[in-house]
């Protein structure tokens, strides 16, 4: 009786904490503590947890990986990929879209993060399209769903955090996993936009040029091997994933001041302000998440939650969409580091048990959490893509919504084709 308690003082406190709008760190902290305060725990297990959450030596890849996305994403790197996927995919009807949506898959391998991509595109490329022709909700729901390709594309730092929880799982095979779901993506909403291009009548690009095409790739070369760099020496086993995002932050440092030039010494100063706030904000949820961790196992909620999911069906195919349809909810009211942190140890046995592979999970739970980054009240990169659009956040949603269709098509595809998934990493394992 005392455990229920307990369980309910854990999850009831923090329901209605996120729901109050607490900063989501505060909420996962005072939950745990009203938690081991209703059993008469000792509140040093708090501190001993928190420790323990962020002291692991895979985990120092996060703040490495981080870093490397603001140099290169500070550098002057956006507009160079811009035009490469201008080359690329410009010459079509809604060209910009497409550019916007492929740029977005380049960005995606050196930021690995929705809010940079929409940040830092966003503010090229919206005022771009609008100045083309194209609606500016259009062009914003274009911009804040195909960030979400960065979450899938390597390097990604909520990888590695999604590795570390599960435990196990290799970090090589994670990234080499989203590249075909990113390009999934990609192509789903190049379709979507292709569509509403067509009957709105957009403009379409300069023809295709090989030469331009070859031009662009040279320029941008410098940008894009360092995603090289950094997935192929995970993968070939040269180093660790900790000890490539070292390498690439060194690499980002010198292509930024040195090559491109976007960065100054000044500018680099900035930068590593920027991110100490950003990894202010990853490490405390890292930590405090570890606590709550803790007061879920101690209380055996994984299990329970498990015994009542299997309960409802045994059918794996609806377990599935549940699964999908509660990481969706989640994703609405809380951000994607504390779902990846709280949801892992409860979701991945079920997943396990309905043979969906470990790897193949992690590309799932990454792309829930990145449709939940678009959701209100809580979508972080809704918000920003608002801020940068000068536009009503409903207006942006109601322009997203065939968007939406799009990205949750992608999600059924990687969910129900393991193939999508696993293929390149079981292709690199033998």
């Amino acid at each position: 009786m005392g455990g229920n308690i307990a369980i309910l003082v854990l999850l009831g406190s923090f329901f209605l904490m996120v729901f109050l709008r607490f900063p989501i760190a505060y909420a996962v902290a005072l939950s745990a503590v009203f938690c081991l305060l209703s059993q008469g725990s000792s509140l040093a297990v708090i501190c001993q947890q928190m420790v323990k959450g962020i002291s692991s030596f895979s985990l120092m890849a996060v703040p490495f990986f981080i870093t490397m996305g603001v140099l290169m994403g500070s550098g002057g790197i956006s507009e160079k990929l811009i035009a490469l996927a201008n080359a690329c995919v410009g010459w079509m009807r809604g060209g910009m879209a497409m550019v916007n949506i492929v740029a977005s898959y380049f960005f995606g391998g050196i930021s690995g993060s929705a809010a940079a991509d929409t940040a830092s595109l966003g503010s090229i490329l919206i005022p771009m399209m609008v100045d083309q022709g194209y609606d500016d909700d259009f062009s914003t729901a274009v911009t804040i769903t195909s960030s979400c390709e960065g979450l899938l594309v390597p390097p990604s730092h909520n990888m590695v955090i999604y590795a570390t929880t599960a435990g196990g799982i290799s970090v090589g095979s994670l990234f080499l996993a989203g590249y075909v779901p990113g390009a999934i993506l990609a192509i789903s909403l190049m379709v979507g936009s292709y569509i509403i291009s067509v009957k709105r009548n957009y403009p379409k690009g300069d023809k295709f040029s090989i030469k331009n095409l070859v031009k662009q790739l040279g320029i941008s070369f410098w940008a894009l091997a360092a995603v090289l760099i950094v997935v192929f020496g995970v993968v070939g086993g040269v180093f660790t994933a900790t000890e490539s995002a070292a390498i690439a932050v060194i690499y980002s440092l010198i292509v930024s001041v040195f090559i491109y030039k976007g960065l100054d010494w000044k500018g680099v100063w900035n930068v590593m302000g920027d991110c100490v706030n950003t990894l202010a904000i990853v490490l405390i949820l890292i930590s405090t998440s570890n606590v709550f961790g803790y007061c879920l196992t101690s209380l055996h909620v994984p299990d329970m939650a498990a015994h009542a999911i299997t309960g409802i069906t045994s059918n794996p195919i609806i377990l599935a969409l549940l699964l999908n349809l509660i990481l969706l909810i989640l994703g609405c009211i809380m951000d994607m580091s504390p779902i990846i942190l709280i949801a892992t140890p409860i979701l991945l046995p079920i997943a396990t048990s309905i043979g969906i592979d470990p790897v193949q999970f992690g590309i799932i739970m990454v792309l829930n959490c990145g449709i939940g980054l678009l959701t209100p009240p809580v979508g972080a990169v809704l918000f920003i893509g608002s801020a940068v659009a000068k536009l009503p956040m409903e207006k942006v949603v109601k322009a997203t919504l065939p968007f939406y269709l799009c990205m949750i098509i992608t999600l059924l595809l990687i969910t129900f084709v393991p193939a999508a998934s696993l293929w390149l990493p079981s292709l690199f394992a033998k």
